[in-house]
This record gives C-alpha cells, structure tokens and sequence, in this order.
C-alpha cells in the first residue's frame, strides 16, 4: 500500500496575494562600494557562498544590475532592508 501524501491547498485570494508569488530581490552596482564590502554584504544577509557571492557581485558590476534572491515579499524584505542600511541599493521586483 501506498503511503499518501499530505497536500496543502491554499486558497484562491492566497494564491494570488503578493505575498505569496516569487518575486526578485534586485541589487544595483554603484561607485562606491567596493566588490569585497558587496560580495561579503551578499554572504551575511543572503546567505550565499563565497563563490556564489562574487559572481553575483561580478555580474552586478558589469552589468549594472542583478536578481540576487528569488522568493516572497516576506522573505526578501528583510534582506533589501539589510542590504539598504549597508548604502547599497536594491529592490524588490
């Protein structure tokens, strides 16, 4: 026999909430900031490695910008309000 699987229905409005849908957490480079202060600003709010970390950091430099985090309002919030009180510029998109 089959063991069943537990399945958590969330309702309709749930669903569709901002709150629950995946959104981005987006970091801008800037002049300022030097790759090091960025790279370990990544490791201790968002909790990348060390490689994961520079690259997202490298990218961010050449490019401008970058989707550092996916997830929910809730859970990105708290990282873009870290990562504001550390001067650096990010979004949730």
């Amino acid at each position: 026999m089959k063991a069943r699987r537990k399945i958590k229905c969330i309702p309709e409005q749930e669903k569709n909430s901002r709150s629950h849908k995946a959104h981005f957490l987006v970091l801008y480079n800037d002049d300022i900031h030097t790759i090091d202060y960025v790279t370990n600003s990544l490791m201790n709010i968002c909790g990348h490695s060390p490689e994961q970390a520079l690259q997202c950091t490298i990218i961010i430099h050449n490019k401008g910008s970058y989707e550092v985090r996916k997830g929910t309002i809730n859970y990105l919030t708290p990282m873009k309000t870290a990562l504001s009180e550390k001067r650096l510029k990010a979004t949730i998109k």
